[in-house]
């Protein structure tokens, strides 16, 4: 054999070799998942960027933990794969999810395991029973979820969320604070009301005088103009095919203009873009619509926000609007409540104690726990603050919105946030 033809065949053998190695590496991962949730449905997906495989698992999760013989539901997360020794993050997802990558699966080349929050969702089944969907029972799904991966996952472990998700990481770590080495929620509230009041005064002291004098003259010209807005909001329900049966037109409005402050600064509103009191009917609903989304109010998602409503009502705590800036414009909603949007097939009482309890576990115990916010985020005004003996790490952009992440922080700030992750995983 020639040198050249030595070369091709040992290429070509080589080539061979690694496709074999890789479809052997995919079923072992597959027959591993298959031996630790032998009840699953498991299929490989689509790779995210950077990993080696991905697959979905829709597990048989116990209606109650307590007593499993209540029965179960179909439980959806998303498993994606680096290496066996590599960290791997969980995503206490708040809500419905697919399989994206989270900021820190990818600041640390971690294995990715994305749980949708239980009764969320494909998650969620029809009808729910109520009694179930309480926060203890999520974290019993991921400690039973965490508990069998780390059989084959060795390395270190980070649970992450956003907003809801980071505040079910925190309640999470609080009552299974040695699941994960590290917890590392955004922008995550810890609400001590079922309407803190810290929300309201968040937005009317944030920002300048200027900025909150126009986003209250905003609110007032809508319903001031409240016909002809209306008669546009219509129009949009018709092009976008939404239908406001449940919450009609124009009640989904005034709620809208009750909610424009709250969502103005979460979302980042630019003060320079509210448009003027003599702008026109379309304008302002354009802009209504892009701070808070009118959409909400529609049948559809009424629907898929029911679990969220009760949930906040019964243990998490909301906000409340603040009715003051517009009492005298408001024909319908009197109520400064989010009740409106619960579910109503439900008596639903609120526990005061859940939330105060966690929050007291992490501003007193809650070591190796990295919180990010943004400064502007309304939700921020509810955040724990970690006691200075607690080894944790409160990175605050001082004019973020609740879209924050490591990313937009300055780059001795990041520095800052890498160097303590790297101190807490070491």
């Amino acid at each position: 054999m020639n040198p050249k033809s030595f070369i091709i065949t040992l290429f070509l053998l080589c080539l061979n070799y690694f496709e074999v190695s890789a479809q052997e590496s995919s079923v072992n991962l597959q027959q591993k998942l298959t031996e630790l949730f032998p009840k699953a449905i498991i299929t490989r997906i689509d790779n995210l960027e950077n990993y080696t495989e991905s697959y979905q698992l829709i597990l048989d999760e116990p209606l109650d933990h307590k007593h499993p013989e209540k029965g179960t539901f179909q439980h959806y997360i998303y498993l994606s794969h680096l290496g066996y020794d590599r960290p791997t993050v969980i995503e206490t997802h708040g809500y419905n999810t697919e399989n994206i990558k989270s900021e820190v699966s990818s600041l640390l080349q971690a294995n990715q395991v994305a749980v949708e929050y239980r009764f969320y969702g494909k998650s969620r089944p029809n009808p729910i029973q109520w009694e179930y969907l309480t926060n203890d029972q999520a974290i019993e799904d991921y400690h039973n979820i965490v508990t069998k991966l780390k059989k084959i996952y060795l390395g270190k472990w980070i649970s992450t969320g956003i907003s809801k998700g980071g505040e079910t990481a925190l309640i999470y770590k609080s009552i299974y604070p040695n699941d994960v080495d590290v917890a590392m929620p955004y922008v995550a509230p810890l609400i001590n009301t079922c309407e803190d009041p810290r929300t309201i005064e968040h937005t009317r002291t944030v920002g300048t005088p200027e900025c909150r004098a126009k986003i209250t003259a905003f609110q007032r010209a809508v319903l001031q103009n409240r016909e002809a807005v209306l008669d546009v909001f219509k129009g949009f329900s018709v092009e976008k095919k939404m239908q406001f049966m449940e919450v009609p037109f124009a009640e989904a409005l005034e709620y809208a203009v009750l909610e424009f402050p709250f969502s103005f600064w979460q979302w980042g509103g630019k003060c320079e873009e509210i448009p003027p009191v003599n702008a026109s009917a379309k304008e302002l609903f354009d802009y209504l619509n892009k701070i808070v989304g009118v959409g909400t109010y529609n049948d559809k998602m009424s629907f898929v926000y029911l679990p969220s409503y009760y949930q906040h009502l019964s243990e998490l705590g909301y906000y409340g609007f603040d009715l003051e800036p517009v009492s005298d414009l408001l024909t319908i909603v009197k109520s400064s409540s989010n009740a409106r949007f619960a579910p109503k097939d439900v008596t639903i009482k609120y526990n005061p104690k859940y939330i105060k309890k966690v929050r007291k576990y992490v501003e007193n115990k809650g070591d190796k726990i990295l919180y990010i916010y943004g400064g502007y985020d309304t939700w921020f005004s509810c955040s724990p603050t970690p006691k200075p003996n607690v080894d944790a790490l409160k990175m605050v952009l001082p004019q973020g919105s609740h879209s924050t992440r490591v990313k937009n922080f300055p780059e001795n700030d990041q520095k800052l946030i890498m160097d303590t992750l790297k101190k807490w995983l070491d």
